[in-house]
């Protein structure tokens, strides 16, 4: 039994962030799943760990339970320090943070598992329509980043220099996100080449989904 209980979905891009910020800290934790299509986050058992009944959340021990991946990676940031996944200076750490935020707050809440419900439910959104609205999503916030990416001189072989950051890992998870939906990765080549830099490290390779025990 670890001290940490990840409570998430093999499939969640945010779960997938977390579990990467755990791996590149070298954290134990034990894993909890949840299948999200059958509404296991909405028993009365998460709404009390997690009243808004989203994945992904942390308990540690005793003390408190943490929800919001970007607000989970900065805690073990925070709590765990080596190695860092954030730069040293304040200006590092804004960029980092405003290229995360491209992804954390303009492509996945957009394009997450219940907005994709709804547009389905109230507007009778088919498949074809839902992989239209998700792709319209991505494709414009990654032509964004890739443009930042790109041209902005902190770029190296991971978003900002030579070690992986909050960056890369919201990067890797809307890559693998876009993958499921066949959104063309043609146009975003410095994404793809930092998706490959990430791909090399067992961090990144262990966290995606289909090595999780939930998969199927």
């Amino acid at each position: 039994m670890s001290d940490l209980k990840l409570h998430n979905y093999f499939r969640s891009s945010t779960s997938v962030r977390v579990r990467i910020a755990l791996n590149l800290k070298g954290l134990d934790y034990d894993y909890i799943p949840y299948a999200l299509l059958p509404d296991e986050h909405k028993s009365e058992t998460f709404l009390n760990l997690n009243p808004q009944g989203l994945v992904p959340a942390l308990e540690i021990e005793e003390l408190a339970v943490l929800t919001q991946s970007m607000a989970i990676i900065e805690y073990l940031e925070d709590a765990y320090p080596e190695p860092a996944i954030m730069p040293p200076d304040a200006l590092g750490k804004a960029r980092v943070r405003s290229l995360a935020q491209i992804v954390g707050c303009d492509i996945h809440p957009v394009n997450n598992l219940r907005i994709l419900r709804y547009i389905t439910d109230e507007f009778g959104a088919n498949a074809d329509a839902k992989k239209a609205w998700f792709t319209r999503w991505a494709s414009e916030g990654f032509a964004a980043l890739e443009t930042r990416l790109s041209s902005e001189p902190e770029t190296a072989e991971f978003c900002h220099g030579s070690a992986p950051s909050l960056a890369d890992i919201c990067l890797y998870a809307q890559v693998l996100n876009n993958k499921r939906f066949d959104v063309d990765p043609s146009a975003f080549p410095t994404i793809m080449r930092i998706f490959t830099s990430c791909d090399a490290l067992p961090a990144f390779q262990d966290a995606r989904p289909e090595f999780q025990p939930d998969a199927f």
